[in-house]
């Protein structure tokens, strides 16, 4: 069991911040998957960079029991194809952008397959991630639920949709800026197809 470094939540193709944290912290860093789910989190949602601004990407999840449901026990709903969708958006926002057909084959099964739970979906994504802009880190996970830890840095409700986050970012290129200027704190997929093999540097 880590006994200092960081509690992250497990998101769905996380915001930078997440992954300056991520290289900050590593190697110590411990994975919570014993909390319940918490509704409108960044656990099943991605914003990316559109045409129009702002784009959320949602994974929708099994209405089960209320708010009750740990986190690795939360399921995902296939009631409508919600994974073309995503892929069609990513496609749309990043088809311009420098790097999106380097990685596009190893993203592309994500959005074929078919997952039962978010939690090894978002698993399963974050390793593919962690491995394209390659920082070494083996995940660790708690083992029961704990509303505070003395030693660790808990993050599990820093990054989130619903507050502006006074995360400092540096600018760089986005397919879309000409528009609507630099966005922050999008999804790593925007800084990883804009940059590419540069992502780790950036971060």
């Amino acid at each position: 069991m880590i006994d200092k470094g960081a509690l992250l939540p497990l998101f769905y193709l996380p915001p930078v911040e997440y992954f300056t944290k991520l290289n900050a912290y590593k190697p110590d860093i411990l994975i919570e998957r014993e909390e319940h789910f918490p509704k409108q989190t960044y656990r099943n949602r991605a914003d990316i960079y559109s045409p129009d601004g702002r784009l959320s990407l949602t994974v929708p999840v099994i209405k089960g029991s209320k708010n009750h449901t740990k986190v690795k026990d939360v399921k995902i709903s296939y009631d409508f194809n919600w994974q073309r969708l995503h892929w069609m958006g990513l496609q749309a926002c990043y088809r311009r952008s420098a790097y999106f057909e380097y990685y596009e084959d190893e993203f592309a099964p994500f959005y074929e397959k078919k997952y039962d739970y978010l939690f090894e979906y978002n698993e399963q994504l974050l390793q593919f991630i962690l491995k394209a802009i390659k920082i070494p880190l083996t995940l660790n996970y708690t083992e029961a639920y704990e509303a505070e830890y003395s030693s660790l840095t808990d993050l599990r409700n820093t990054i989130t949709p619903k507050k502006e986050s006074d995360f400092a970012q540096k600018p760089y290129f986005q397919v879309f800026d000409d528009r609507n200027g630099f966005m922050k704190n999008l999804s790593i997929v925007d800084l990883l197809f804009n940059q590419g093999p540069q992502t780790v540097n950036y971060l």
